[in-house]
């Protein structure tokens, strides 16, 4: 109840009339059944030009941090990300990492659709940076489509005058749905799990026209903060002189479709 509420009358108004954004692709979003998106992320708003321009519910995962604030704004806050409908996730690794990803596996078992931006945070220079392989191991565990999402112009800037941060027509490019299923039975092969991220950021980045910087954002963030130089290549595109990884055994696990 909170999500529409907070979508249809305030976000959707507020971005239609500030922003003025624009879609293309919406076509390729199922009207029913789980799905994930993936997209580039630019913008704190990210999150919110999304979920706004689609009609389907999207949940996102949030950091579990969010979800343990102390004092009443915490509580206020967790109680807001639970009404959204947010998941925690743990970012920490090992038994912690894998016990959230189930947490958060469960919303495409509920046939909605779960958002995800593979970077792992906002790129600090705008160009497109290496994505985590949790997305893709999270669509080969489900068996469900991946959607590719391109963020245009979703980054704020400051208003002369007022200095008011705005985004100037931002846009959402959205791709052909992609299917992974051949690699279902790989499990946890490191070279499918990176074979397949590389393929949804390359998708990502046909829609958004970023560079491509092979680096996690998160490793270059860490750098300009510590104040040390931190090397990085630019590539044509993920994955670009990787060996497409041999398909695995055949494997009649079912997808969430089938066991919802």
């Amino acid at each position: 109840m909170l999500y529409w509420l907070l979508k249809w009358v305030v976000f959707l108004p507020v971005i239609r009339l500030l922003f003025r954004p624009w879609v293309e692709g919406r076509e390729h979003i199922p009207s029913s059944g789980p799905a994930i998106l993936v997209g580039n992320h630019v913008s704190a708003g990210d999150t919110y030009l999304l979920p706004a321009l689609i009609s389907r519910r999207v949940i996102f995962p949030a950091k579990a941090e969010a979800f343990e604030g102390r004092g009443f704004r915490g509580r206020v806050l967790k109680i807001f990300l639970e009404g959204i409908g947010m998941k925690p996730m743990d970012r920490s690794g090992g038994r912690a990492s894998a016990t959230s990803m189930v947490s958060v596996s469960q919303v495409l078992r509920q046939g909605q659709l779960l958002g995800i931006f593979p970077e792992g945070t906002r790129s600090p220079d705008g160009r497109l940076h290496k994505g985590k392989t949790g997305v893709a191991r999270l669509a080969l565990q489900a068996r469900v489509p991946v959607i590719p999402v391109g963020m245009v112009d979703t980054a704020f800037v400051r208003l002369p005058v007022l200095g008011i941060p705005v985004m100037r027509r931002p846009g959402l490019r959205i791709g052909a749905p992609l299917d992974f299923s051949r690699y279902a039975g790989a499990g946890n092969d490191r070279d499918v799990l990176r074979y397949v991220t590389d393929e949804i950021m390359a998708a990502v980045q046909q829609l958004s026209g970023q560079t491509y910087v092979d680096a996690y954002a998160s490793s270059v963030k860490a750098a300009a903060a510590e104040g040390r130089p931190f090397a990085v290549t630019e590539l044509e595109r993920p994955g670009v002189g990787k060996p497409v990884p041999p398909l695995p055994p055949a494997t009649s696990a079912p997808s969430v479709s089938d066991s919802a």
